[in-house]
């Protein structure tokens, strides 16, 4: 394990912890108590991290490790570390020279937010001759968490003493820190200067940070475990009182059973991404920058929630966007700051309908069908996107004479390939998009299926133009767009976009050889261990490595940049193309399932990162903790490769 994996600890509420193994902070998110002022939004940090050392007889020695501008590290506790785990929290074993071992864990209680920092010294079946002194000291900032903090003469350093412990309130209007603890707290204020976050300055962003430290707590190892126990303003009542250790083992024995109640890690881990979101509940779409994206909440949700049988945390979801339908169109994202959702995604709304879709077969297929009012309200959802992409709706999106859909304006992308550099989009797909055509299609057929069978005719006229027209017989292949910037003329890019018209969705447009074709060229051409590059090598502008500056990056975004939850569909696909049998299923299990399987120890620990470079040795970049790689994964896992489950289409007519 390399000690530049990332470890997270999410509050359910879109507050988290985040880290390294080495415990070396490398992003400006990386962070000991960062919280959601209006969840899943609104996050803001509070406590950056700590210093740590032991003193002992035989000298001082740190437990912590920091990164400083120009290049310096100091101190070296990450040297000491003899092992780390993940699991069911992050847990690591420091060795001192003499051989005494320091346990330190963190974990954050779900449902709070609150973190908790708890060590203990063990010298195997003996106890800790003293003197073994554990200082700590805490870095503060109570910033927005895209931001640096630096240093400022309006930074709060004096605590308030409460019953139990001490109050920092660091500016106006920003949350105080509340902290109890088993130990002694010296006032000893100081700033740190010069924090260096060497993934921000590879990302070529400001990357170095001042932060506060108000003091020193001391603890007596000797005597036992030392706590600290940290809650932002509104949650304070967690920390309980007067016992910190007390309360620590309260907090820790209700989360360990929480945790244990899951299947297996990865079950957990998909309990990240739901938060909570007014009366209801949502998706992040990553961590630890995204917020609740609408395209990433429904690809995500069939793998984290329904492949996990969480059959109440989809319907909450669905229930709750149901109610932020626009003119047919659902947000694109909830912004970080304000109410306003952004209406600028073609293929949000598309997606709800296959998540509606997949939610009432499953409900069926459990036993435990959708109540009558949910399930109204659900058809409710799908016949009012259905019907005003018809007629028409924002952004030129609306059903031509063919029955295909277009869409897009100049400026405006609004498929999932939507970058832009400066005001240039880098792939605008102005026009008829194909995976657009394939969503499109399944939504009539669902609405159709739902009740409102006039959709079905133009679903059949839709596909038909759609095997008619997308179809490239000389390069056995879908073209990405056809009609494009709303003219007769075609995009031959070979992109991965054409893979869900064979897989990925309830219903294929395309089967039999062509679709076979189709697969096979886009293996050849696209697959990575982990998952479909965006373009394919050859074409123009096509992009080797996601790395440089915002320009760069988002210029190789989709160009080439390979995507985990790709691989979702195009797996399904490579399933169908060979019957769909179990001799498929195994191969598939094998060839394509293991890497990602070996990815979730690898960057983002337990989980899927966003995107790697197209080419070997394919770098995991992006987002490290990203819903939608392990929510394909999971449907994968659980669900198209599941020796017990049918690849087969499944009707949800009578849910």
């Amino acid at each position: 394990m390399s000690l530049d994996a990332e470890w997270l600890e999410a509050d359910g509420l879109g507050g988290f912890a985040s880290g390294t193994v080495s415990g070396i902070r490398m992003r400006r998110y990386h962070a000991l108590l960062l919280v959601a002022r209006t969840p899943p939004t609104d996050r803001v940090v509070l406590v950056n991290g700590f210093d740590a050392t032991i003193d002992t007889a035989a000298g001082s020695f740190a437990l912590s490790s920091q990164a400083y501008v120009p290049e310096v590290l100091h101190p070296d506790g990450a040297r000491r570390i003899e092992s780390f785990s993940a699991e069911p929290w992050p847990r690591w074993i420091f060795r001192l020279p003499d051989g005494t071992q320091i346990v330190q864990e963190i974990f954050v209680p779900h449902g709070a937010a609150v973190a908790t920092v708890r060590w203990r010294a063990t010298t195997g079946r003996s106890r800790v001759r003293p003197p073994a002194i554990l200082r700590v000291r805490p870095f503060l900032s109570g910033r927005d968490y895209h931001s640096l903090h630096h240093e400022n003469p309006g930074f709060r350093f004096e605590p308030e003493e409460r019953e139990g412990g001490l109050v920092w309130r660091s500016y106006p209007g920003v949350p105080a820190v509340f902290v109890h603890s088993n130990g002694s707290y010296s006032h000893e204020p100081q700033w740190y200067r010069d924090f260096r976050y060497d993934a921000e300055r590879a990302r070529g962003l400001d990357f170095s940070e001042d932060l506060a430290s108000p003091g020193e707590f001391r603890f007596d190892l000797a005597a036992g475990a030392a706590v600290w126990l940290l809650a932002a303003e509104g949650h304070e009542q967690q920390l309980g009182r007067p016992n910190p250790l007390l309360t620590h083992d309260r907090l820790s024995a209700a989360e360990r059973k929480r945790r244990r109640a899951f299947p297996a890690p990865v079950d957990r881990a998909a309990d990240a991404y739901v938060v909570r979101r007014g009366e209801g509940r949502t998706l992040v779409a990553g961590y630890p920058w995204f917020t609740d994206w609408g395209r990433d909440t429904f690809v995500a949700m069939r793998g984290l929630c329904l492949a996990t049988g969480r059959l109440a945390v989809t319907r909450d979801i669905l229930v709750l966007w149901a109610n932020a339908i626009s003119d047919g169109m659902l947000p694109n994202r909830f912004p970080d700051h304000g109410r306003s959702p952004e209406f600028n995604s073609v293929d949000a709304s598309l997606w709800y309908v296959i998540a509606v879709h997949d939610f009432l077969v499953e409900a069926e297929r459990s036993g435990a069908p959708a109540a009558a009012e949910d399930r109204a309200k659900l058809v409710g959802a799908v016949a009012a996107i259905v019907e005003a992409y018809e007629k028409g709706t924002r952004l030129g999106i609306q059903s031509g004479e063919d029955g295909l859909l277009a869409a897009g304006e100049p400026g405006a992308p609004l498929t999932w390939m939507d970058a832009k550099v400066g005001d240039r989009v880098v792939t605008p797909r102005i026009g008829k998009p194909v995976e657009v055509q394939a969503l499109w299609v399944n939504a009539l057929r669902i609405a159709a299926e739902l009740g409102v069978r006039r959709w079905e005719k133009l679903a059949t006229r839709a596909a038909d133009a759609f095997r008619a027209r997308f179809w490239n017989e000389d390069r056995g292949y879908l073209y990405d767009v056809i009609d494009v910037d709303h003219r007769h003329a075609v995009d031959a890019s070979f992109r991965p976009n054409q893979i869900l018209a064979v897989g990925g969705l309830p219903f294929a447009l395309l089967d039999g050889a062509p679709a076979r074709r189709l697969v096979d060229e886009v293996e050849r051409l696209l697959w990575t261990p982990l998952g479909l590059r965006s373009l394919a090598p050859g074409e123009p502008g096509y992009s080797a490595h996601y790395e440089g500056g915002v320009a760069e990056r988002d210029g190789a975004y989709h160009q080439g940049t390979a995507w985990p939850w790709l691989a979702g569909p195009f797996v399904e696909a490579w399933v169908r193309v060979r019957g769909s049998t179990r001799a498929a299923r195994r191969e598939a299990r094998k060839r394509f399932l293991g890497p990602l399987l070996a990815h979730l120890a690898e960057a983002g620990l337990g989980h899927v990162s966003e995107i790697a470079d197209a080419e070997a040795p394919h770098s995991p970049r992006g987002c490290p903790f990203q819903a939608w790689s392990l929510g394909e994964l999971l449907r994968l896992d659980r669900s198209v490769l599941h020796a017990g489950r049918s690849a087969k289409r499944r009707s949800p007519r009578n849910a």
